[in-house]
């Protein structure tokens, strides 16, 4: 385990620390970090930065309630910046994004990866911004009631599937299940970290009963 004295501060006594949601691995912001700020971080388990602009230390969450609880912090082999993994009460960007970074420089369609944070940000717009013709926009018209019909339908149809032994089939269906899960979860403003979040707990809490079984 590091000590604070083997990290390397620059001129201007300060570290980078970048942000992850540690359930999503997102990143969720970049900020800067003194001495004072990182022995405040460990402390109180609360993310604790130094602003620059206005040369004072200030915890993230203070006004807006959207605190970031650290997991764990990590140095770099140089030591001179940091990677704070969180849990997160809210939205890590001031403009209520859940990460600082939203808006693409490139993107190369080629290696792209999926990911569900990104189906969830494109169905976050298609409520934002109607789009005539978008089914994803047409459930959101139609609201919770229909939303939850299609969940249930897509339950059922998976049931089908599984039992029929069926594999390309339950593929095809749990993927149409996820889909509506996640208009759903938009439609009740559900953001995929908690569900992360829970699973991760369950994740713990499922390991210990392994670890019981086999004494």
């Amino acid at each position: 385990m590091l000590k604070i004295d083997e990290l390397k501060f620059d001129q201007n006594g300060l570290i980078p620390a970048v942000v992850q949601d540690y359930c999503s691995k997102e990143v969720l912001t970049v900020a800067y970090m003194n001495r004072e700020s990182l022995e405040i971080s460990i402390e109180e388990q609360k993310t604790c930065f130094f602003s620059r602009s206005r040369k004072e230390l200030w915890r993230k969450g203070e006004t807006s309630g959207n605190f970031q609880h650290i997991v764990a912090i990590k140095a770099d082999c140089d030591r001179d910046a940091l990677v704070v993994e969180v849990k997160k009460d809210g939205p890590a960007c001031h403009l209520g994004n859940e990460s600082c970074f939203c808006d693409y420089v490139f993107v190369s369609e080629e290696i792209k990866s999926f990911s569900l944070e990104e189906l969830y940000k494109m169905l976050e717009g298609r409520k934002a911004e109607k789009i005539e013709g978008s089914y994803t926009s047409y459930l959101f018209e139609k609201g919770i009631d229909k939303i939850l019909k299609k969940v249930g339908e897509e339950c059922t149809e998976v049931i089908i599937a599984g039992k029929g032994n069926e594999k390309e089939e339950t593929v095809f269906e749990i993927s149409d299940l996820v889909y509506h899960i996640l208009v759903l979860m938009i439609e009740m403003k559900i953001p995929l970290s908690d569900v992360f979040g829970e699973l991760s707990k369950r994740h713990i809490v499922d390991h210990k009963v392994k670890q019981e079984k086999m004494k």
